[in-house]
């Protein structure tokens, strides 16, 4: 009897376990959050994520997008890693003021689900250069923007989207807010938190006839790791610029005062990083080139009597070079107007102070030396016919006169230095002896 009861307390205790397991046990979504440009770090954060919602037998990802865009290859690498996904991906623009534009908008357009925050919007696909317009080479620009068109239309195409406006948004760079994206069949809803978009999306039926079923759900968000940050950081093609350039700095200066060591520590760990940041950004080599070739002849210019001409011609190389280090799709993901001026005007200031104080250092009298007593006046202590002695700024000098015979006691100014003897001339406007 006794057995009998402990049996069944037993069973009642593993279904209770078990009931509250069931209980516990909701769906697993996956949250990505974005807010930054399409670059490489981006996507293998993006990837990476997907990997751990795989791993995890997640039922949903949604990937929270505010980006302005970015660079084409990325992009197309996310895209594919969305339409490849087993899991479900749902693209949310939010918060309420933020964008998926040019790259962002066929990102949103290859998810399962777009959906989109009140007072959002999307669109301006239209590829541009590294200037932000379109290419001086017509042809270049109509394959570029073909195949942009071509992956809008078939991304919209696969989803069930509105394929007219897809090709629109790249090649008349169309933008629409949420509620104009909803009515034209762009995103299939408009939420405006979090919480809501899940709630509305328990149930949904996939574009392939999967059904979401999202109740209790547990959210796990997946966040950049260490590295990604870092290169995140040095995604920014600004920032990697002005460590490339301080760089420079740094090793100009430990070249010029060897043995100190600060220099090229600073320098070194600054052109390290900006290495770094050269990985992750594409890289025009003659951009590189150019910049080095202007700080070479900056540099070069306080060695050389060209009065500013190396120095003109090093910050025009500098200019050409900040212009053509990135290929990046457009100034707003490239360097910034401010940074490029900033960098080169303070560049500029620093070689005109240098060589502005060489000159001044070339064109000053000497200080020290038979020299520097040109133009001075003393007095003759012995009879100049032709030589003898003076007394000038309190020492005695062998002296030659320049004309006549100078009689000891007159005054006398120095005229040129021949070796160790002062070519003098007696200075009539002088009365007295020094």
């Amino acid at each position: 009897m006794r057995r009998s009861l402990l049996r069944r307390a037993a069973v009642l205790a593993l279904l209770w376990a078990a009931i509250g397991t069931l209980a516990v046990c909701g769906a697993q979504v996956v949250l990505l959050p974005v807010d930054t440009t399409i670059n490489p770090v981006t996507r293998d954060y993006i990837l990476r994520g997907l990997d751990e919602a795989q791993a995890r037998h997640a039922d949903l990802v949604i990937i929270e997008l505010d980006t302005a865009g970015g660079l084409a290859e990325s992009m197309r690498d996310i895209i594919a890693a969305e339409l490849a996904s087993p899991i479900p991906i749902a693209v949310y623009v939010s918060p309420s003021g933020a964008r998926a534009a040019s790259a962002g908008a066929l990102i949103a357009l290859a998810a399962d689900i777009a959906a989109m925050a009140p007072a959002t919007h999307i669109g301006a696909a239209h590829p541009v250069d590294m200037l932000g317009s379109s290419t001086d080479d017509h042809t270049t620009a109509e394959k570029a923007v073909n195949d942009a068109a071509a992956l809008a239309r078939s991304i919209a195409e696969q989803r069930g989207r509105n394929i007219d406006w897809a090709e629109a948004a790249v090649r008349e760079s169309s933008a629409v807010t949420a509620s104009e994206a909803l009515d034209l069949g762009v995103i299939d809803l408009i939420a405006p938190d979090r919480s809501d978009l899940i709630r509305r999306l328990d149930g949904w039926v996939l574009f392939d006839g999967r059904i979401l079923s999202l109740s209790a759900p547990t959210i796990d968000t997946v966040r950049p790791n260490l590295r990604e940050r870092l290169l995140g950081l040095l995604a920014d093609p600004n920032l990697v610029y002005i460590l490339f350039i301080l760089g420079l700095y740094g090793l100009i200066y430990e070249f010029f005062s060897p043995g100190v060591g600060f220099g090229l520590a600073i320098g070194g760990l600054c052109l390290l990083l900006a290495l770094f940041g050269l990985q992750i950004l594409p890289v025009n080599i003659a951009g590189v080139a150019l910049t080095i070739f202007g700080m070479g002849l900056i540099v070069l210019d306080a060695f050389t009597p060209t009065n500013g001409i190396l120095t003109a011609g090093g910050i025009l190389a500098l200019f050409a070079g900040a212009l053509t280090l990135f290929g990046l799709p457009g100034r707003q993901f490239g360097l910034s107007w401010a940074t490029v001026l900033a960098v080169i005007g303070v560049t500029g200031g620093l070689a005109l102070f240098v060589v502005s104080k060489g000159l001044l250092i070339q064109r000053a009298r000497p200080a020290t030396g038979p020299t520097a007593l040109v133009g001075r006046t003393g007095t003759a202590r012995e009879v100049l016919s032709p030589t003898g002695r003076v007394f000038i700024h309190g020492e005695y000098w062998n002296a030659r006169a320049a004309s006549g015979r100078i009689e000891s006691g007159d005054c006398v100014r120095v005229e040129s230095v021949e070796r160790d003897t002062l070519v003098v001339r007696r200075d009539e406007s002088q009365g007295g002896s020094e």
